[in-house]
């Protein structure tokens, strides 16, 4: 059988690198994307078969490379893990950046389209292929302070639900998996540009927010059903919240 392989962006923390591990338990040769240097070499230096593949999502040139290193491989690209994005930022609309605005727009939406488009040639060729998209909650609903976010995130998941149609009657099925409250070791610290008091504040109280590997194991589990299997949204909470302004804290 040929090499399976899956592409991960955003590999180099967080749900990327767990989902990248966990994909290299069930089989698959990973292509690890990110930025970091330093973090894709470990990473993939603890994986069983894996390639590091520095690239920037926002970059046309850049995802371009990205695109020619994976035609390169000996294998057939079977799963494309669009996990790069992130949050800047909690003002107000009113006292928005427009900057971190921006930087959301390219990452989480543009980001997920540039790669998409540069690998889906080779993920229809393996007539078995699979395009994950990892939004968020903050797709499906807003909330205050969260208006750059949510809206990057709400065109995230416009994205997938209208290439999912595009696709229709060819052998690639669209996968968007909404998170909710994930505590991993940069997502709130980055949003909230390195205070690690107000990244803390996020999961006061709360006993078992979930982590990295949750979802990652809700993505493995997509992208391993029978392909005629297309699992179209995935909203994943922890028990502790019932909604995005219904958290159990135990203070």
């Amino acid at each position: 059988m040929s090499t399976r392989i899956a592409v991960v962006t955003g590999a180099s923390s967080g749900i990327g690198a767990a989902t990248a591990r966990r994909l290299d338990a069930e089989g698959f040769h990973v292509v690890a994307v990110a930025r970091r240097e330093d973090r894709l070499k470990d990473l993939v230096g603890s994986l069983r078969s894996a390639t590091a593949v520095v690239a920037d999502v926002t970059s046309d040139e850049s995802v371009a490379a990205l695109a020619a290193a994976v035609e390169a491989l000996d294998g057939t690209v079977e799963l494309l893990v669009n996990n790069a994005g992130g949050a800047i930022g909690a003002e107000t609309v009113e006292d928005a950046d427009l900057a971190d605005w921006q930087w959301m727009f390219d990452v989480n939406v543009l980001g997920t389209v540039r790669v998409t488009k540069a690998l889906l040639p080779a993920l229809e060729r393996s007539g078995r292929a699979t395009v994950v998209v990892l939004s968020s909650t903050a797709g499906l609903i807003v909330y205050e302070g969260g208006g750059g976010y949510a809206a990057a995130k709400h065109a995230q998941t416009a994205v997938a639900e209208t290439l999912r149609l595009e696709l229709c009657g060819r052998p690639v099925r669209v996968v968007e998996i909404d998170p909710g409250m994930v505590r991993t070791d940069e997502f709130a610290l980055k949003r909230y540009e390195g205070d690690a008091e107000k990244a803390a504040a996020v999961y006061a109280g709360v006993a078992e927010p979930l982590v990295a590997d949750d979802i990652a194991d809700c993505i493995a589990w997509t992208a391993t059903r029978p392909h005629h299997v297309n699992i179209d949204r995935l909203v994943v909470r922890p028990l502790a919240q019932a909604a995005q302004h219904k958290v159990h804290r135990v203070l």
